[in-house]
């Protein structure tokens, strides 16, 4: 294990003096001073520093931070474990389909970005254009079956009163119409009278707009004509058939005559009602195509301009939060497993497979084959950075920095402990291995390895600024002069350094300091 990290500590080393020989100074014309260093590919460690203090080791209680039900079940009451083994495992099956769900989705994402910065095809365009026409021939066809609805709404509303009303109305093209039988209710024969006299006017003005209407009308003043005549005639026809409804059978009107002119008023009625849903049919029909031409036109103009800066960095924001989700569901799962933090033996087995756990409930207890463990206070700003399992590099003051012991990170404190209006996490750490020099109430400086990254673009954080929310960093050009680029950041490591996941390449020229 001191192999290990001592091949850790000496990879970042390098890497450091690699990235550190890569600083030049420029003094361009005009007296500005500049400090670059060259973009370059390094192994990046974060690490949190803390001190803490040696004390004996104690038992270590173990429990998952979510409730589930017990799948797995590998240890019994006094066996002996091994760092890292698994102890218990919960049910995770369906977190693991949403896992892989969530890694389809990441190719997804970036298959729509790489399309995004390619940019469209001339086989995309020539399609498009297809498109365009096809929304265009469609609005035409739109357009002639709205001039036949017009048209039928008209025939049937001509139909309705001219023939259907007519056969018992005495004089109806007259100023002076009159209904042929006996109307009960004489407000109502009055109506009607008065009103087929302005159905005769609608009639002949809609005739007039019918007969000159073509596919270049305007479409929306000819509908809402058409509908209003609909609603008139409609409204004529609705006062005849109350009318019509109280005609009895007498010496002038058989039955069959009556019935005759119910039916005819009826089937006037429904042509009308018929005409008015035709007609609104239709007017939805061509404002879809309307709409499905302005697309159309407005895709093809996109595809025509290339793709907008704007759009790739909304697609990379689609990326990163799709790989986010990824390691959200990658660290359910994780927590869906208890390891064992230390080599130690067990005490305390409280898991059944079937059973169901409770959050923090502790379930297995182990007793640490090492006699000292280190206990640290970790400010709020870095827990977040830990987990249980983390190595790290120990120096004990009684020894000073050359010499260096390995322990792992085996429990965090969930509640915080204030020290100095400042929240702090008892963190316990035990070493690896035993060595007969380390010694209670001996301090301890203790750097906790967190993350790494290896062969990556790297620069040195100061030279990355941040405004307006976007990280920018900037670079000479070709030609020397100063370009500002926005970057995608990722890993920050202890050294000062910070990974660049997108914006520069491997061998740009990063300015990390400037004078005018």
């Amino acid at each position: 294990m001191t192999h290990t990290f001592q091949k850790y500590t000496s990879i970042i080393v390098v890497a450091i003096i690699v990235i550190s020989a890569g600083i030049y100074f420029l003094t361009k014309d005009g007296g500005s001073s500049i400090d670059f260093v060259i973009a370059l590919k390094a192994d990046l460690i974060q690490e949190v520093s803390v001190t803490g203090r040696v004390k004996p080791s104690e038992s270590v209680d173990l429990a998952f931070e979510g409730s589930g039900r017990v799948s797995r079940a590998n240890i019994s009451i006094g066996d002996i474990v091994s760092k890292g083994e698994l102890l218990i495992q919960l049910q995770n099956g369906q977190i693991t389909a949403e896992l892989a769900k969530a890694k389809a989705n990441v190719k997804l994402q970036a298959a729509k970005l790489e399309e995004l910065k390619r940019g469209p095809t001339q086989e995309e365009i020539e399609v498009q254009k297809v498109k365009v026409e096809s929304a265009k021939a469609q609005l035409v066809e739109a357009k002639r079956n709205l001039v036949v609805k017009i048209n039928d709404a008209f025939t049937k509303s001509d139909d309705a009163v001219r023939n259907n009303v007519d056969q018992f109305i005495n004089n109806p093209l007259s100023f002076d119409p009159q209904i042929a039988f006996q109307v009960i209710n004489s407000s109502l024969e009055s109506s009607i009278e008065n009103s087929r006299v302005s159905i005769e006017s609608i009639l002949d003005t809609w005739q007039d707009s019918v007969d000159i209407l073509t596919l270049e009308s305007d479409f929306e003043e000819v509908v809402d004509d058409a509908k209003q005549n609909l609603s008139d005639v409609k409204a004529f026809l609705n006062d005849v058939s109350l009318a019509v409804n109280t005609l009895t059978a007498s010496a002038n009107y058989s039955q069959a005559t009556i019935d005759g002119y119910r039916s005819d008023v009826s089937t006037a009625r429904t042509n009308v009602n018929t005409a008015l849903s035709n007609l609104s049919a239709a007017e939805e029909k061509l404002q879809t195509a309307e709409s499905s031409v302005i697309l159309e036109k407005q895709e093809l103009s996109l595809k025509t301009a290339g793709t907008r800066v704007e759009q790739i960095t909304a697609q990379e924001a689609k990326v990163e939060e799709a790989e986010a989700l990824v390691r959200s569901k990658q660290a359910e799962i994780d927590k869906t497993y208890l390891f064992a933090p230390i080599n130690g033996v067990v005490t305390l087995q409280e898991a059944k497979v079937g059973e169901i756990i409770t959050a923090r409930e502790i379930i297995v207890t182990l007793i640490s084959q090492a006699e000292f463990e280190i206990e640290a206070k970790v400010p709020e700003a870095d827990i977040a950075k830990i987990k249980i399992g983390d190595i790290a590099r120990v120096t004990l003051d009684a020894y000073g920095s050359d010499i260096e012991f390995i322990a792992s990170v085996v429990s965090i404190d969930p509640a915080e402990t204030i020290i100095e209006g400042v929240a702090t996490y008892k963190t316990v750490l035990y070493f690896t291995d035993m060595d007969n020099r380390i010694r209670s109430g001996m301090t301890a400086n203790i750097d906790i390895k967190t993350a790494e990254k290896d062969n990556v673009i790297s620069i040195p954080s100061r030279a990355v600024i941040t405004k307006n929310g976007k990280r920018t960093v900037r670079i000479l050009d070709t030609q020397n002069n100063v370009v500002e680029i926005e970057v995608v950041t990722g890993l920050r490591s202890s050294e000062g350094y910070i990974e660049i996941i997108d914006g520069i390449k491997e061998g740009d020229k990063v300015i990390v300091f400037l004078e005018e």
